[in-house]
């Protein structure tokens, strides 16, 4: 059942307030695949048929909205994570794994930005995105380091805002859409402890 991002209360939500929630989501993922994150929260309001008051009472802030509108790909991107997690090639999983994120990235113009600047601050809304994505990546990279395919010194802190840096590069060149692949091509080369690697 779906429950109110706005308080402390696990109340779950009326069904009036149900709808709004769902309206609410429903006009952000539009809002912001039209003009990108920073799309107005109230015309985002408008569009869900609310009042800008409503909007700020299940979503407190704009990071609080991005953090429920990409809630969805977290959870992909987590059930992904556990499908790679016992991969032949640990490095070659790592790396199809972070360029998923690149891809759930760019869905959103300025998420990637966002996720970039929110990376260790425990405190923004977006830490509901950022936090089972560095434990889900973790895993992974961990994984490749015990093979050996992956230099010891990397960092899933280091990874993630390199993926971010890569969508945002993406982002920033919509007429070059092999961008994000030939920069995680590079990544895959620094990461290798070896030529011979993974």
């Amino acid at each position: 059942m779906a429950m109110s991002t706005a308080g402390t209360s696990a109340r779950p939500m009326r069904a009036d307030a149900r709808r709004n929630h769902g309206r609410l989501l429903a006009a952000a993922r539009t809002a912001f695949a039209e003009h990108g994150t920073d799309a107005s929260l109230e015309d985002v309001a408008r569009r869900a048929g609310v009042g800008i008051g409503t909007l700020y009472r299940h979503f407190p802030t704009r990071h609080a909205l991005m953090s429920a509108v990409f809630q969805e790909a977290v959870t992909s991107l987590i059930i992904r994570s556990r499908e790679l997690a016992e991969a032949e090639r640990p490095c070659d999983a790592l790396v199809e794994w972070l360029g998923a994120i690149v891809t759930h990235a760019g869905e959103y113009r300025g998420l990637a930005q966002a996720l970039m600047s929110t990376c260790r601050d425990e405190s923004s809304a977006l830490a509901r995105c950022n936090t089972p994505l560095r434990e889900a990546g973790s895993a992974l990279l961990g994984r490749a380091q015990s093979a050996g395919s992956v230099r010891p010194d990397v960092s899933i802190d280091d990874l993630m805002q390199l993926t971010n840096a890569i969508a945002l590069a993406a982002e920033q060149s919509p007429d070059d859409p092999q961008l994000a692949t030939r920069l995680l091509t590079l990544t895959l080369r620094g990461l290798k402890s070896s030529p011979s690697g993974d």
